[in-house]
């Protein structure tokens, strides 16, 4: 009798077994278990025998996976060589994976990983696309309400007017280089003439493609156009047709005050650049205190401060200010201006104040008066910047060594110790 015995010990199969006719003859084994379709069999043969009635086999199954444990031990067992004696004369094992159906399932699985990659792929790529799409349409759409707007709201009433695209055209001789009169980081400045107004006037051109330009043409036409002031630079009109985006101010003969302290121009005496300061600094009160709401201004600087044939400030290029309520304090508006005349504190939190204004404002009048450029080095071996330079002389009692040297004489020694003091406070960290 032999048969497959559980871990159990219990005999879940058997079969008749006549050893006796066969002793002494070597036998044939074969113990086989599928773990794909879970079938244990065993098979018994002699070699000396053809009949087949005397090949014996059992078939079961069986779930090895739920009855053996993690871990097993293969042996052999045998008699105890009192009666009988069983030899092994020899043994082998084969283990192999069911190749055929393994890798058709395998295959079917990474076909199925495959396709719902491409497919999630697919998806997040076309609602990236879409996202983009409407983002794109809403900021479009956006540009277009803010200027519909501007539209409405100044031609209801008296301030800037409408421009065509074709009368600025014809001011500035078709934009020719001959009346280019500067150029900044969002567009080119020219030189027109309006033969309905006789008037001279100077048209900004936005470049083309430039989001943030057009953004701060936005902001400058809807806070400019409200402001009225004697130190302001006068926005006398506004177009946005056939793509173009155009800015229209009144001319001034006298540039910006940068080309004059920093340019070939003759030097400006004290007496000009002391009357520049004071129109600067009102200009600045009107903005902060003065006008229905807090205006900061946040690029002042002196390319941006105009000069007319007198010689009168006119402050201009509102495209980075921001409005705010006169009980408010500082605000976060992102960093915003220009490199050499920003407050420390604005730099490190970003949040733009009064105080941060009055600090550029410190910058300039610092230039005014020594005739350096804010980002200059006071010496070829020196790391010091105008402001820490100037910081130095005031705790040494030198301060008034800084006077821009082109003034020689002409300097108001009484005057200038004013405004030293003055510097000292707005530029203090």
């Amino acid at each position: 009798m032999w048969g497959l015995t559980t871990t159990r010990l219990l005999c879940q199969l058997h079969t008749a077994w006549n050893a006796s006719f066969h002793s002494g003859d070597t036998a044939d084994v074969w113990i086989i278990y599928n773990a794909t379709t879970k079938n244990l069999s065993v098979s018994w043969t002699y070699q000396r025998t053809s009949n087949s009635l005397e090949h014996t086999s059992l078939s079961y199954q069986i779930d090895l996976m739920k009855v053996l444990p993690e871990s097993v031990q293969i042996g052999f067992s045998a008699a105890t060589g009192l009666t009988e004696q069983h030899t092994l004369q020899s043994w082998e094992f084969n283990s192999s994976l069911d190749i055929k159906e393994t890798s058709g399932k395998k295959v079917r699985k990474i076909s199925l990983i495959v396709i719902l990659t491409v497919v999630v792929v697919g998806v997040i790529v076309i609602a990236s696309v879409m996202l983009w799409i409407c983002k794109g349409k809403k900021k479009e759409t956006t540009e277009i309400v803010n200027l519909t707007s501007i539209n409405d709201a100044l031609e209801r009433g008296a301030g800037p007017r409408r421009f065509s695209y074709g009368d600025l055209v014809s001011a500035t001789n078709n934009f020719s280089n001959e009346r280019k009169l500067g150029q900044g980081g969002f567009g080119v400045v020219y030189k027109g003439y309006l033969t309905d107004l006789d008037m001279l006037i100077a048209v900004k051109k936005i470049s083309r493609g430039s989001r943030q330009g057009k953004k701060e043409y936005i902001t400058e036409v809807k806070i400019f156009s409200q402001l009225r002031h004697r130190n302001l630079v006068q926005l006398i009109g506004w177009c946005h047709d056939k793509g173009e985006f155009l800015l229209v101010y009144e001319f001034m003969p006298n540039g910006s005050l940068d080309s004059h302290l920093f340019g070939m121009r003759s030097p400006l005496s004290w007496v000009v650049r002391y009357k520049i300061s004071l129109g600067l600094a009102s200009a600045l009160f009107y903005l902060h205190e003065e006008w229905e709401q807090c205006v900061v201004h946040r690029d002042i600087k002196s390319s941006n401060v105009m000069l007319d044939s007198s010689f009168n400030v006119k402050l201009g290029d509102f495209g980075l200010a921001r409005l705010m309520d006169h009980e408010l304090g500082p605000q976060t508006t992102g960093l915003a201006g220009t490199f050499g005349y920003m407050a420390p504190e604005y730099i490190s939190t970003g949040r733009a104040s009064k105080e941060s204004d009055v600090y550029s404002f410190g910058v300039v009048a610092l230039e005014i008066a020594t005739g350096r450029r804010s980002v200059d080095l006071m010496g070829p071996n020196s790391n010091m910047g105008l402001v820490e330079w100037i910081w130095n002389l005031y705790g040494r009692g030198d301060l008034l060594l800084a006077v821009d040297g082109k003034l020689q004489t002409n300097f108001d020694e009484k005057q200038g110790r004013v405004f030293d003091d003055h510097w000292t406070l707005v530029c203090s960290p």
